[in-house]
Formats: C-alpha cells, structure tokens, sequence
C-alpha cells in the first residue's frame, strides 16, 4: 500500500508517493546508500519534480544520484551500487504499474521506493481518490488544488556528492539500431526535433514559439485543419515528458491579458483534459476495454451490435484507409508521406504542421467510423488502439486510450439520441465535417501538397561539384 512522503524536502509531499519503504534510513549519512531515480514518462532535468526530489534526498544523505531506464536492469543496478532509495516517473497506465510492482518485490528490503507526479499540474491522487465521470466532475477540484500545486520550480542544482566514474561503456549506437527496427513499418519522423530546447523553442520560440507567435486563435481555429499552425504543436513533447505541462501553464498565464480567452482554453485542454485522462486509466483498470465504459454505454454498445452494416473492412483495409470515405482516406495519406515534411538540415517545415491538422480532424472522426465499419464494438476498439499506438507519435498515452474510448464507447461523453449501430454513442459523419470546414477543398490541399513534396524528394538536385544536394 503506498503512502504520502513526509520529509522535509522542496517537492510538496503531495507529490509523492512512498510505493515501498525500506529499512535502510534515509537521513543517516553513514548508512544511506546512493539515489537512483529512474526515468521513463518524464525526459528533462529542467521543471522535473521526481529528479527535484531525488536530488533533494541524496543531497541530505550526502550520496550520489544516478538516473536509469532500462526496467530489467533496476533491481541488479541497486544492488551493485548499494542504493537507499529508489525514485520513479508516476504513470497511470497498467504496464507501468506491474514494472513498479515487479521491482518493489525484487529489490531488497532496505530500499525504499518513491513515486513522484511530475507529469500533471496537480498529482493525479491529490486531485481525486475516485474514477471522474466526466471533465465537469474533475474541473472543480483541480482548480481549487491549483493555488497550492502551480508555484515556481526550485533552482535544481548539481548533487553535493558525485557519481564514482566508472568504466562502464553502453553501445548506444547498436541500441539505438535495435529500437528503429523494431518500428521499421512506420517512417521515421524527421521534423520534430526532439528535446528539451526544441520543446521551448516551440511554447516560446521568438520565430514561431505557440505563446509568442500563434496564441491569438487557438481558441477559435484550433479544431479548423485549414488553420493548422493555431495548434500548440506541443503534443509530443508533454507525451514523452520533454516539456513540463506545468511550466507550459506557468507562462501561458504570464499572458493571459493578450489572449485571455485563448488562454483559457489551452490551460483547459493542458490541465483539466489531461489530468481527465490520466484519471480514467489510473482508477479504470479496463481503461482499453470495453468493460472499461460505463453500463449505459456498454448496454446500448451491445443492443446495437448485430445492427446491419453498410461496409464491413478488415484492420488491413482500415489501416491502409482502403473505404469509401474520404475523410478516412485522408488519415492514411500522411502516414507514408510523414518522412517527406522535413527537410535535409531537420528544420520543421510548415508543412510539418499538416500533422496536427490531419491527427486533429482524422483520429475522432475516424475512430467513429471503425464502429460503423467493424463487426462489432469490441472490434472496432481493439483497431482504433492498434492503430492509434502504431501511427500516432502520442500514441500509448493515457490522451490516447480516452480519445479511442469517447469515441466509440462514450466515456466522458453522454448518451445521444439512439441510431442503429450508434446507439446512444455520439453521432459523427462525413455530412457534419463539411459542416465545420471545406472538407473538399481541405483534402485537395492534402493531396497536392503531399504529391509535390514526394516530387521534390524524387528528383536529385546536384550541386556544380556532381553532387546530390538533400532537400
């Protein structure tokens, strides 16, 4: 059973769970052993709490700190190195929770495990001890808890002990080789640049930063795919924990007066969405089930089942977006045409940002139409996740699972007016897309633009020495 740390340490105590508590004290210098804080969901050493936190401990026990990832090697690592403490990542989503369980069992009785929300604004069981039914029930008491959570990050220093240097040398090179393998069937993203500074550069850039440049029409046009550029562009950053989602809110509020309904709705969309989705898969154990809906939900999902289909596609023809729709289609077309927005130096293209405009109107249209398209329910969810964790660059994100849940099993939805295969699930159609925006004149824009920029990449330009120039 965990419980809420107490020490008298910089990180509120809020924000930290104690997963395990070991026998070896922490605040004796002569018998502590070295931190090590592993880190996976949260990737920066800037706004991190968990490496505040572990920093803080080692600091007061005068050991060292290491960070580490790889999940097999935790429990060997502490042993080797005599470590005290353990600092982790908090995640809500089942995996991550049997790693952290697997390791409390393997480490020794003397370590003690800390489990520190660096990810949301306010931590996930501060917020609510209990499943949200929707973002009307959680907004009230995040809001209330933000005066106390949304303060200014301490100055994080170097440890006052250093790591012993030691001869060890990792293949990174051959690791890294491994990894993209495995993902060879999806392009690599080239115009996302990675990192901590390209995260800034896009919340505050001077030449094209969200708060600095684009602010003024999220709120109006971020859901128009023929404004792209309105999106904040920092969906991959928060996924991999490269940017804090609570500095993002910090300086989003220093600007509130420029744009304050702008802003509103991005703290909405930041905090109160967000911390929504890591609720649901922290409270929810089925959060990528079914048995994960609410019984109305799942009820009316089961009445409708054996409705009659128009079209029945298998996961092959839906992942190839081989149907008769062609909003649908369009969801396909970047998927093979993703390594063509970037070019040779990695600077981002604004044709990179046909990303967000494609995933932001595609992914819930389309997650609806796999119900129309598939058998039944539980089908058509188990191929909206599949394609949502193999194509999407946030995909295996708690955002992620909840997107594919409202979609097609009404959570933090409400129920509709009843239609065949529907039920009572939100309605969506290609009829109310046009609606919104010139669909037509939307996917011809897509479909020249990708053509011309496969045309680019196609013909070699060579320089006055033969050779080929990368464009």
């Amino acid at each position: 059973m965990s419980s809420m740390a107490q020490s008298n340490t910089t990180v509120q105590p809020g924000r930290i769970r104690v997963l395990k508590k070991g026998s070896r004290p922490l605040d004796h210098r002569d018998a502590a052993g070295p931190v090590v804080y592993w880190m996976f969901r949260d990737q920066r050493v800037r706004d991190n709490w968990a490496l505040i936190h572990a920093v803080d401990e080692a600091n007061k026990a005068n050991v060292p700190v290491a960070v580490g990832e790889a999940i097999e090697t935790i429990p060997n690592f502490i042993e080797e190195c005599g470590a005290s403490l353990l600092v982790c990542d908090f995640s809500p989503l089942r995996e991550v929770k049997c790693w952290k369980e697997e390791i409390c069992k393997r480490v020794s009785d003397s370590v003690s495990v800390h489990e520190v929300d660096a990810h949301n604004v306010v931590p996930l069981w501060v917020a609510s001890e209990k499943l949200e039914y929707s973002a009307r029930t959680i907004r009230g008491k995040i809001n209330k808890l933000l005066p106390e959570y949304m303060i200014d990050f301490p100055k994080l220093g170097p440890p006052i002990k250093k790591w012993a240097s030691t001869n060890h040398v990792v293949d990174w090179e051959n690791l890294i080789t491994a990894v993209i393998r495995k993902g060879a069937e999806v392009p690599e993203l080239e115009w996302c640049e990675p990192g901590e500074d390209a995260a800034m550069e896009v919340l505050m850039g001077n030449r094209n930063g969200f708060l600095t440049k684009r602010l003024k029409g999220y709120s109006s046009d971020r859901n128009n795919p023929l404004k792209p550029k309105a999106l904040s562009g920092l969906s991959p950053y928060l996924h991999f924990g490269q940017i804090s989602a609570q500095r993002c809110a910090t300086e989003a509020r220093k600007v509130r007066t420029l744009c304050p309904q702008a802003v509103d709705v991005f703290l909405e969309e930041l905090i109160v969405r967000r911390e929504l989705a890591d609720n649901f898969c922290f409270y929810q154990p089925q959060y990528d089930s079914l048995k994960g809906a609410w019984e109305w939900a799942r009820k009316t999902l089961m009445d409708h089942a054996s409705d009659k289909r128009e079209h029945i596609y298998t996961r092959g023809q839906l992942e190839k977006a081989q149907t008769a729709d062609p909003v649908s289609q369009l969801y396909y077309l970047w998927i093979p045409s993703m390594e063509c927005f970037s070019v040779g130096d990695g600077s981002l293209r604004k044709d990179a940002w046909l990303y967000e405009a494609i995933r932001t109107v595609s992914r819930m249209y389309w997650a609806k139409k796999i119900l129309e398209w598939t058998s039944g329910p539980e089908e058509a969810l188990a191929i909206s996740i599949y394609l949502n964790d193999k194509y999407e660059i946030d995909g295996r994100d708690p955002s992620g699972y909840v997107g594919c849940m409202w979609s097609i099993c009404g959570v933090h939805d409400q129920g509709w007016r009843e239609r065949p295969v529907f039920g009572k699930i939100r309605y969506m159609n290609y009829a109310g897309c046009k609606r919104k925006f010139d669909v037509d004149g939307y996917i011809s824009y897509v479909k020249r633009l990708v053509g011309e920029i496969k045309k680019r990449k196609a013909v070699p330009l060579f320089n006055g020495k033969g050779k080929e120039l990368r464009i």
